[in-house]
């Protein structure tokens, strides 16, 4: 069991990260990949794609250094492949991996004992040098590229139903009732949010607030940082769809929409299951806001979206007609009551 301890400026200082973490989920999608992994059956068509795709790059090899270096059933791995700066995306992420402290470098291989987990150039991460820290941010985002990007829009969609969900449940009952929300993997007795975890760890926030960071990849259980003296943050498993698969084993639909819409405009479709602001479609799928915007548009028109203010910002959602279109399906008729 974990046990977050807040204090009373904590419960001011609990965010939701804004965006997937590309650097949780990439290691996380990695622990998917192993063969020590969980195996769990959501996953099946988006490893068999991911391993070939590895395969057909040249990077098993990469996956397997990420993976000895964060095992899937490792009560602990070094924190510095997660940092903080990858809140503001992979590049970010990767600059502050590559900058870590020789200091640190050591005291987290020594704690993982790395040495007799992995190759022998592990020693010399031991030891602090700087090189194999360049080769660990290039299998990053080399494994990021392959098999994490490709489905970043169903990444982001699932992470975004989450956080709005988190959110509903603080505009209901405030942050009680958002950390409430967070059962059954964690529950809120204030002043102590009590997590599921493989060992027994106390972390007392002492003011800095705690950031929580919904995951794609992450499964059953939160997990957090080791280290107390860094920026707290918990990880969280979120909700899928019963029926989600990467985007590689739905090319057909894919391509058929792409035909009828246009690519970029049946990204946006795609993108809006998870309801979303342009500034928010923008960065997610790497257009201009103007052009996310005119596609958005152009899709309200079309009755396939729809949009409302929500305070300072104007929120985008999928239609039912829209969100037939996207699925194939049109969605079940309900019942009177």
């Amino acid at each position: 069991m974990l046990r977050i301890h807040f204090e009373d400026r904590d419960i001011a200082r609990v965010r939701i990260a804004a965006e997937p973490d590309p650097l949780w989920e990439t290691v996380l999608a990695v622990h998917q990949l192993l063969p020590a992994g969980p195996g769990v059956p959501l996953y099946a068509a988006w490893r068999a794609r991911a391993r070939r795709e590895l395969d057909v790059r040249g990077l098993a090899r990469a996956a397997r250094l990420i993976g000895a270096l964060a095992p899937a059933d490792a009560r602990y791995f070094p924190d510095f492949l997660t940092p903080d700066a990858a809140r503001d995306g992979l590049a970010a992420g990767l600059a502050e991996l590559r900058d870590t402290p020789a200091e640190r470098l050591a005291a987290e291989a020594a704690r993982a004992a790395l040495p007799a987990r992995l190759p022998r150039w592990t020693g010399a991460l031991a030891a602090g040098r700087r090189q194999p820290l360049d080769e660990l941010a290039t299998a990053l985002k080399e494994v990021h590229r392959a098999v994490v990007a490709p489905d970043w829009t169903e990444v982001a969609a699932t992470v975004g139903c989450d956080r709005a969900a988190r959110t509903r449940a603080l505009c209901r009952g405030g942050v009680d009732g958002m950390l409430n929300s967070l059962r059954p993997s964690a529950h809120w007795d204030p002043p102590v949010l009590s997590v599921d975890y493989p060992c027994e760890r106390e972390l007392r926030l002492r003011g800095r607030g705690l950031r929580l960071i919904p995951s794609h990849f992450c499964w059953r259980r939160p997990i957090a940082l080791a280290d107390p003296g860094l920026p707290p943050v918990l990880v969280h498993p979120v909700e899928h769809l019963t029926g989600w698969a990467p985007t590689a084993t739905r090319g057909c639909r894919a391509e058929a929409l792409s035909a009828l819409l246009g690519r970029t405009r049946a990204r946006i479709l795609a993108a809006l299951d998870a309801p979303a602001t342009t500034g928010e479609l923008a960065r997610r799928l790497r257009v201009s806001a103007p052009s996310a915007s005119e596609h958005v548009s152009a899709l309200r028109e079309a009755a396939l979206a729809r949009s409302r203010r929500d305070g300072g910002c104007v929120v985008h959602a999928l239609t039912p007609l829209g969100t037939a279109l996207l699925h194939g399906e049109l969605a079940p008729a309900r019942r009177p009551e």
